[in-house]
């Protein structure tokens, strides 16, 4: 078992502690370390509408790539040694343990228990990784890469926007989303980078659903006030409505600008039979207008459209176009009154609000819906394990094998030996010959899998890729050991709740 004790610079840091020691107690570092990503519900709900949202024709969700922290292939991972326990073997029970059949499976069952870890990386790309449900107190727990939660590059940071999506297939997520509350990982990867810790177990608040809400029809002010999923409506109505409607000068009705212009000096709010349309205009020339009735004086506050991003790049009127912090497109108009006089073919319209009552639903907890592999430390080396994971990547000679839209497997012993690459900060990997390639990271590795229950019990993570006969193509992966100090962190997470982010 290695253990990282001192960075550098170590000798006076060690002289500090024995002097501590001396004169009284030393705080040992404990084996685990917590970090909150979500912080609460109004965070968590945020999280949930970015990847679910839709933005043009798909959500982000399908426009996230899989994640990629090598730069090359880790070539001829030296193997040697063996392991050397550091307490019994242990076993947490997989949720929804079923009775035994007898039943024989010939084809090989993929657990609904795995998915995707979808996140946006330190230089604001989406990215995700693969994971899966595991056995805990509140059924909320996920075990993934250390790496697929934190950012190597920054100690202790969090990966921003973290999801999980179990069984995730083409942009869908058919049991929900389910938003990162607290991530857990040994305190060796959290604060040294150490790849023999590559793992982490993230609690996830209880899953959403969007979609299968009614629209309400609000005010405005309603409207823009509302964060949620909204929209409006563009509907004709009678010059009788149109002149209740002009009451308010909110700009919400207006006359189409058809007729020709008459001169400002002789058409206005008080010209026999005048009406008013909406003249859309630049930001500046908005603001130096007035306020009141009258030509050229603001009509309502600026409206915010939300647009497609081809829409966005189409547009080349005056209004204001943005970008926002979750990536949609927006296009903010201004307009100022335009009194004219009424030809007989004027139309009117007037814009309707709404907001989509109910439009995030509480999909349950992560465990309750797909269930959660079992969690194994301390095992003998050696033994059979399935690893189920989303390949994605190309080789590192090109060939693109995978799309990472369905789930792959690999089956094999483990080796007995370590194995070994300073580069890397491991020194005590395990390994099994696999040929998937990055977008696996996270992959679960499961001993005693049962392919009729299609539970087993998690005894490692897929952490690096290798290619050991340097012909271009992985066909190694290996993983951390799962050791006592590994239940340590699982039992940490394994004992905190999440809740639910919907009210």
């Amino acid at each position: 078992m290695k253990r990282i004790l001192l960075p550098a610079g170590g000798v006076v840091l060690a002289s500090g502690l024995l002097a501590a020691g001396l004169a009284g107690t030393a705080n040992a570092a404990p084996d685990w370390a917590s970090d909150t990503m979500a912080k609460d519900a109004p965070s968590a709900q945020e999280v949930a509408n970015f990847w679910l949202a839709k933005n043009g024709e798909s959500n982000n969700l399908a426009k996230a790539t899989a994640y990629n922290v090598e730069t090359k292939a880790t070539t001829q991972l030296k193997a040697g040694g063996g392991y050397t326990a550091d307490g019994k073997p242990g076993l947490a029970a997989p949720i929804g343990e079923e009775k035994k059949t007898a039943a024989k499976v010939k084809n090989i069952n993929l657990p609904k228990t795995i998915g995707k870890v979808f996140f946006e990386a330190p230089d604001g790309s989406l990215k995700w990784c693969s994971a899966t449900s595991v056995q805990s107190k509140y059924h909320n727990l996920v075990a993934t890469a250390g790496h697929c939660v934190y950012d190597d590059k920054a100690n202790g940071s969090v990966m921003g926007k973290w999801v999980f999506v179990p069984a995730y297939y083409q942009g869908k997520a058919p049991y929900g989303v389910y938003v990162g509350k607290t991530a857990f990982t040994h305190y060796d990867y959290s604060v040294f980078n150490d790849r023999d810790r590559d793992y982490a177990f993230v609690t996830v608040y209880n899953g959403v659903q969007i979609g299968g809400g009614t629209a309400k029809e609000v005010s405005k002010a309603e409207y823009e006030k509302y964060n949620g999923a909204k929209n409006t409506k563009v509907e004709e109505i009678t010059y009788d409505q149109f002149k209740a409607c002009l009451t308010n000068l909110t700009g919400d009705c207006w006359a189409d600008d058809k007729t020709a212009d008459n001169p400002a000096d002789k058409v206005g709010p008080d010209y026999p039979g005048a009406v008013l349309e909406r003249k859309e205009v630049s930001k500046g020339e908005y603001e130096r207008a007035g306020i009141g009735r009258g030509n050229g004086n603001k009509l309502g506050d600026p409206v915010v459209e939300n647009v497609t991003r081809t829409e966005f790049l189409k547009y080349e009127g005056p209004g204001e176009k943005a970008k926002d912090s979750n990536g949609n497109f927006t296009i903010t108009h201004y307009f100022v009154q335009k009194w004219v006089k009424p030809a007989t073919s004027k139309k009117y319209y007037k814009t309707t609000y709404f907001i989509i009552d109910g439009f995030i639903k509480d999909a349950g907890k992560l465990g309750d819906n797909v269930g959660g592999q079992g969690v194994a430390w301390n095992q003998k080396t050696g033994q059979a394990v399935w690893v189920f994971g989303y390949p994605a990547l190309p080789h590192p000679d090109g060939n693109k094998a995978y799309t990472g839209v369905t789930p792959k497997w690999c089956y094999g012993k483990t080796s007995g030996k370590v194995y070994v690459s300073a580069a890397e900060k491991v020194e005590e990997h395990i390994g099994l010959k696999c040929a998937m390639t990055e977008g696996a990271d996270g992959a679960p590795w499961l001993i005693k899998y049962s392919n009729a229950k299609r539970l087993g019990y998690v005894n490692g993570v897929t952490s690096l890729f290798g290619d050991q006969d340097k012909n271009g193509r992985f066909d190694l992966s290996t993983s951390p050991y799962f050791d006592g100090e590994t239940a340590t962190v699982y039992n940490q997470a394994a004992a905190v709740w999440s809740g639910s982010i919907v009210k």
